[in-house]
């Protein structure tokens, strides 16, 4: 199994703990700190919807909370048919603590795609900005 495969599996888990009871969309995300540990994250939705947290951010925030500070990949799955890549909080976030690392894109039916992260941020607002 390749390295982004194995971090696809484990997005793939972390989605079957989805709480998305309004939209029905359920994303599961992972993150591969340097340290070789890999931390996952699902959508976690509100009544209010302001309070939803995304897949990616689970996934970040948990290693952060564990010391990890260097990363190098980021996998996100869904069930639809178009791979989806992070909502616009969510790249930002990636950009700020992981840099420009592959982000893999995956659906249940198999189909994967990779993007750099400068790719899908380009033109990124960071500490080089002010």
């Amino acid at each position: 199994m390749s390295e982004h495969e194995s971090l696809v599996v484990a997005a793939k888990l972390a989605r079957e703990n989805a709480h998305a009871p309004y939209s029905n969309f359920r994303v599961g995300a992972a993150v591969r700190a340097n340290s070789g540990r890999i931390f996952g994250g699902c959508n976690i939705e509100n009544a209010s919807y302001g309070l939803t947290v995304c897949a990616e951010r689970v996934a970040l925030f948990k290693a952060l909370s564990e010391g990890e500070r260097d990363f190098s990949a980021v996998a996100v799955v869904t069930d639809a048919e178009r791979l989806t890549p992070p909502c616009g909080a969510c790249r930002q976030l990636i950009w700020e603590f992981c840099g420009d690392v592959p982000v893999v894109l995956a659906n249940l039916q198999g189909k994967m795609k990779t993007f750099h992260m400068g790719a899908l941020l380009p033109e990124p607002f960071d500490s080089s900005s002010f």
